[in-house]
């Protein structure tokens, strides 16, 4: 029984698309009370040769006791794109939603950061949007990177999409 409960797990475990994992390059503090501005790069999982720099706003802890908000930090974020390497592209996602590249949890249960990457066919362009996710009353704050394909040299796994 065991080893079937392992199986059903590891091929679930399997089925799920793993985000990206982030590396933080850079912390700057932004005042006495210790919040910092986090800069960290993000491989696409699914496009070798494209990284994000994705920057958010880190509470410190006196500034979570001066304002009694404990549990989150701030919706802002901003993402910058580029090719780093030879682009290949995996099989990505190529409706309109485009699928999730990244998540991080900015609370303690609902609220996350994440990195969306859609394809727009009429441009042939990678579109990451940065945006926060939440239960109820989500964020307009959001900011989008785009990396153009027809100016290098992308290999796709499965063929270019018509």
């Amino acid at each position: 029984m065991n080893r079937v409960l392992s199986a059903a797990v590891l091929t679930v475990a399997g089925m799920i698309s793993i985000p990206a994992q982030a590396e933080v390059v850079g912390k700057v503090r932004t005042d006495w009370v210790g919040n910092d501005i986090v800069i960290e790069a993000i491989q696409d999982p699914k496009v070798q040769g494209v990284t994000c720099h994705l920057t958010y706003f880190e509470r410190s802890l006196i500034d979570r006791l001066q304002q009694g908000n404990w549990f989150e930090d701030p919706s802002n974020s901003a993402i910058a794109c580029q090719t780093t390497g030879p682009v290949t592209i995996g099989e990505i996602d190529l409706d309109r939603n485009g699928e999730e590249v990244f998540n991080e949890g900015r609370s303690l249960i609902f609220k996350k950061l994440v990195v969306n990457r859609i394809y727009d066919r009429q441009n042939n362009t990678l579109v990451y949007l940065a945006h926060t996710r939440q239960v109820q009353q989500g964020s307009a704050k959001m900011s989008i990177s785009t990396v153009p394909l027809y100016s290098v040299q992308a290999t796709w796994t499965k063929g270019r999409p018509q």
